[in-house]
């Protein structure tokens, strides 16, 4: 009845672990789902965060060059012609002397029309004033799209510079415009650009101040930290303008979380401060910009971010429910053990109470027998007499283990430890089992090498643990064969050398599915169930405890049918405790 309570119960702890590792896969097919979901919202929502900064960084990098262009225009808002080269001069060195001009340009001039050509007319940054020079050879592109420019005849409405295909480098160009013909209510006025100013950037400055200032502005200062950026021109091959990363080569082109066109000037800002009532239009406006700002975070992209979080907070799921597993696992490993273990305890109670009863109930009997006429038989008497000390001693031993197994739950396993010699030990524990030994009618054999050294022991508890064994293999190792084996000998060791002790029989041997657990407290083998030997279980688990206590080892071999080894290891003594007591006894 017992044994199918057991499985029963077994069976439902092992259906209660598989339902909650049901309940666990599919919370975490959920869960996989739902971070999931989350990380595209996420992923979403940095890219548009991202995308919404560089949009507001790229209008206030225009808004800043285009201020910085607008302010050289002179403040006329009446001529319709061109002003004189005298109101730019006087403009730069009012600004200049309000401390007013950044250092946004490198150079500025004009580009003025001289019959089919343009004529260019440089500012000297220190005077302010205008003088004739040739046209560097970096400014060819700029002077080719002017004059492109200039031979429209300006029939189209007033438009702002379209990118095209040429490098352009750092010059800006700002158109002057004249009226060629007044209109009607009918046709609008014709507009003719008169002259162009240019403006050539100082990209140190834009590099170092502008950018950067910009970056922790929109991107604050982790942000800037957080993601690589770079400004390139349109070009093909791109070049690079700006890198936070400090790279010299463009770097991020299609992978990049988000971009923007920079440099788009706002026209409209600059020629309405001379011109009213005028149509500024431009093409393809959303794409303008002679510049890319690209930005990608420094793992590699936003989307591996988003990813590395994911599985962060996967694994941590994951371990979350994996450790709820383990610990619902542990606790019906644990509920069988102490289930065992109360099981264990219920035996050991009744072989301890049947151990008791039967020498107990043979004293009884015995002390009853000797009141009555018995007690005048002088042969009787002596046989009663020495069948009440015979049991007395199964008594007193049985009590003896059951203190010794309660002090080695305490702690208190041996006593104080001397240097001792191991031969004379053995020789106690032989004679103390001699009577076992003679009842189940073995034969011992001893080997023991001479000199042994002596060992740090508790002299009392190792000869238990020697007695145990030997009575041991009395009871089950003498079956078919009354053989016992004790050899002693002495193995080197790393620090000190050891000693060995063996003790065999020939007997049935132990099964190998419980060789593992005959050093359990309260395990008894199924063989000395069914034989129903007397025991408690506490034996073994006694002598291992004695053993390791004495900072030894025990190892047991056995093989079906052939018999069992149990194998102590004993460290010796150390060499200056043994001379001492040698010293002692000459």
């Amino acid at each position: 009845m017992g044994t199918e309570t057991q499985k029963r119960r077994s069976l439902l702890s092992w259906l209660t672990m598989g339902t909650l590792l049901a309940l666990c896969a599919v919370l975490g097919g959920l869960q996989y789902r739902w971070v999931g979901e989350l990380s595209l919202a996420e992923r979403h929502r940095l890219k548009s965060g991202l995308q919404a900064s560089l949009n507001r960084l790229s209008r206030d990098f225009n808004s800043e060059i285009s201020g910085a262009c607008a302010a050289l225009v002179p403040l006329n808002q009446s001529i319709l012609q061109p002003p004189p080269e005298e109101s730019y001069t006087a403009r730069y060195l009012q600004l200049r002397e309000s401390s007013q001009a950044e250092p946004y340009f490198r150079a500025v001039a004009r580009a003025v029309p001289s019959g089919d050509d343009l004529k260019l007319r440089q500012l000297d940054m220190a005077t302010g004033l205008f003088r004739d020079a040739e046209w560097p050879a970096n400014w060819q592109p700029m002077r080719r799209r002017l004059q492109a420019r200039w031979h429209q005849e300006g029939r189209e409405p007033i438009k702002g510079p379209s990118p095209g295909g040429e490098d352009l480098g750092m010059l800006l160009d700002i158109p002057r415009f004249v009226q060629v013909s007044a209109g009607t209510s009918a046709i609008p006025p014709v507009w003719r650009a008169a002259e162009w100013l240019i403006f050539e950037l100082q990209p140190a400055h834009l590099r170092e101040n502008v950018l950067p200032e910009l970056l922790r502005r929109h991107l604050g200062v982790e942000g800037s930290k957080e993601f690589q950026v770079e400004l390139v021109t349109k070009t093909s091959p791109p070049k690079i303008i700006f890198s936070s990363d400090g790279v010299e080569v463009a770097s991020i082109g299609r992978t990049a979380d988000a971009s923007v066109n920079v440099l788009d000037l706002q026209y409209e800002r600059i020629l309405r401060r001379g011109l009213r009532n005028i149509t500024i239009s431009r093409t393809s406006a959303p794409e303008w910009g002679r510049w890319t700002l690209s930005a990608r975070h420094h793992a590699g992209s936003l989307e591996a971010v988003v990813d590395r979080a994911r599985w962060r907070n996967l694994s941590v799921t994951g371990g979350i429910l994996l450790l709820m597993l383990a610990t619902v696992f542990a606790l019906i490993r644990y509920t069988q053990r102490a289930q065992k273990l109360a099981e264990l305890q219920m035996d050991f109670v009744a072989g301890v109470s049947h151990e008791l009863r039967t020498p107990l109930t043979v004293i009884h009997t015995a002390a009853y027998n000797l009141r009555g006429r018995i007690s005048q038989d002088p042969v009787r008497v002596a046989k009663y007499g020495a069948l009440i000390q015979q049991e007395s001693e199964r008594l007193r031993e049985l009590v003896e283990r059951v203190l010794r197994f309660a002090g080695a739950q305490a702690g208190q396993v041996i006593q104080q430890r001397d240097a001792v010699s191991l031969e004379a030990i053995l020789d106690d524990s032989l004679a103390a089992s001699a009577s076992v030994l003679e009842s189940a009618h073995c034969s011992v054999e001893r080997k023991t090498e001479p000199n042994l050294p002596l060992v740090m022991a508790d002299a009392v508890a190792l000869k238990h643990a020697f007695i145990n064994l030997l009575s041991n293999a009395a009871k089950y190792g003498c079956e078919g064969n009354n053989w016992i084996g004790i050899s002693a000998i002495t193995k080197g060791g790393e620090d000190r050398s050891i000693v060995e002790v063996r003790i065999a029989d020939h007997g049935p041997g132990i099964p190998p599915e419980e060789q593992a657990q005959i050093f359990e407290p309260f395990f008894r083998g199924r063989r000395a169930v069914l034989a129903q030997t007397h025991g408690t279980g506490l034996g073994l688990s006694l002598v291992k405890g004695i053993v390791e206590a004495h900072e030894g080892t025990i190892e047991v071999e056995s093989e079906p049918g052939k018999g069992t080894v149990f194998t102590v290891r004993i460290p010796a003594a150390p060499m200056a405790k043994q001379d001492e007591c040698t010293s002692l006894t000459n």
